[in-house]
């Protein structure tokens, strides 16, 4: 192993100047802890040579040299196994720019192949089935987005011990694809499960640990529990500014989730200092097209309008849009999202008939994509007749 440090105390040494003063603790070879951490990364990263790097490259969010390396090995193979598995990677890095069509396609032409030798309910299938799944419901697509995780969880169900990792992970697709549909008590129910296996399986300092923390917070966020939503948020961010580097999208994420909660709760000017600190690091960490910087951009346009700054509400939310409208399909719940949002500020601007364009054009994009009881199109409905009671 290499020589790693714990950091202690971080003290400013200069007010003037960025100069800080670290205390360093040198850990030694049976820090047992550390041990357990970087032996779980390592299977993680599992494969060997280019495969590995790419994977590394993947997991540390450097998609472009990804892509690259990936392009490559893809035009140096034949063999249908390894295509199989490039596809895959491809897939995933695509999903995680946000490129969703393109990734399903990749996911799509891996599974293809594998299926050409294997059944239907290989153990080896889960990953994919998952990973498309995952895919449609970032598409807004929720029955096909469950129709394949559940082919994914039955296999793990039938294939692995009970306390695996994977099978945490499936409960926890499935539980995000119940919260992005509104079901919040079924997606409880399904992170819980997660949550209880992640805790066995895995050290507590693990990111995953601090992933399942995080979606039990979501859900108490939807719900209005927002001292459980917090407790749970603080949780996932301890073991992320622990684990992670400070650059890590997942980090930025974090901070992102805090601001939430505060936002909910009224207090504006923490919602914006947190969410400010999301923007700093995905600014940095992301393509500047990717829908997680349109969110941040979102969010700190939600808080200048609950502040009543509507020109710099129409700005953050604007920059929002432009980035959605080029990342994502046109029947996407968060391209709806930005243009409710526009309208609902041209409604406190009392603009009405842009406010209503704007919040038609949200109607018409979640109609197509959600169910007709989802809460977001009956609150789209309702700021519609309110806008039309008001012209």
């Amino acid at each position: 192993m290499h020589t790693v440090f714990r950091i202690g105390e971080v003290r400013k040494i200069d007010k003037e100047n960025p100069l800080y003063q670290v205390d360093l603790k040198l850990t030694s070879d049976d820090d047992q802890q550390l041990s357990q951490l970087t032996d779980r990364m390592r299977e993680e990263v599992d494969g060997t040579g280019w495969y590995r790097m790419g994977k590394l490259l993947l997991k540390i969010s450097q998609f472009d040299k990804a892509e690259e390396l990936y392009t490559a090995l893809l035009e140096q193979t034949s063999n249908d196994s390894d295509k199989a598995h490039i596809y895959h990677q491809l897939g995933w890095l695509k999903n995680d720019q946000g490129q969703y069509k393109e990734a399903a396609s990749f996911y799509e032409k891996s599974l293809e192949i594998e299926r050409k030798t294997l059944p239907e309910d290989d153990p080896s299938l889960p990953p994919t089935y998952s990973n498309i799944g995952g895919v449609y419901r970032n598409m807004g697509d929720y029955s096909k987005a469950l129709e394949f995780h559940e082919k994914s969880h039955k296999i793990y169900e039938n294939a692995l011990p009970s306390n695996h990792p994977d099978l945490a992970t499936s409960y926890a697709c499935i539980g995000q694809v119940y919260n992005s549909m509104g079901d919040y008590s079924k997606a409880l129910e399904f992170y819980e499960k997660d949550l209880a296996i992640t805790k066995k399986a895995l050290p507590p300092n693990h990111p995953h640990l601090a992933t399942s923390y995080n979606n039990i917070a979501q859900v108490y966020n939807h719900m209005g529990d927002y001292s459980k939503a917090l407790e749970f948020y603080e949780k996932s961010h301890k073991i992320y500014e622990n684990a992670l580097p400070s650059n890590h999208p997942s980090l930025a994420t974090s901070y992102n989730n805090i601001g939430l909660v505060y936002d909910n709760m009224g207090d504006y000017s923490k919602a914006l200092e947190f969410y400010k600190k999301d923007l700093e690091i995905t600014k940095k960490a992301l393509p500047s097209n990717h829908p997680s910087l349109a969110t941040s951009y979102n969010n700190i346009g939600g808080v200048y309008n609950a502040m009543g700054d509507y020109s710099k509400a129409l700005e953050f939310y604007e920059k929002a849009l432009k980035i959605r409208e080029k990342a994502l399909p046109s029947n996407h719940p968060e391209l709806a999202s930005s243009y409710n949002n526009i309208g609902l500020v041209y409604d406190d601007m009392g603009d009405y008939s842009k406010a209503l364009s704007f919040l038609e054009k949200a109607l018409s994009i979640l109609q197509k994509s959600l169910p007709p009881n989802h809460p977001y199109i009956i609150m789209a409905t309702n700021s519609i007749d309110h806008v039309k009671k008001k012209m």
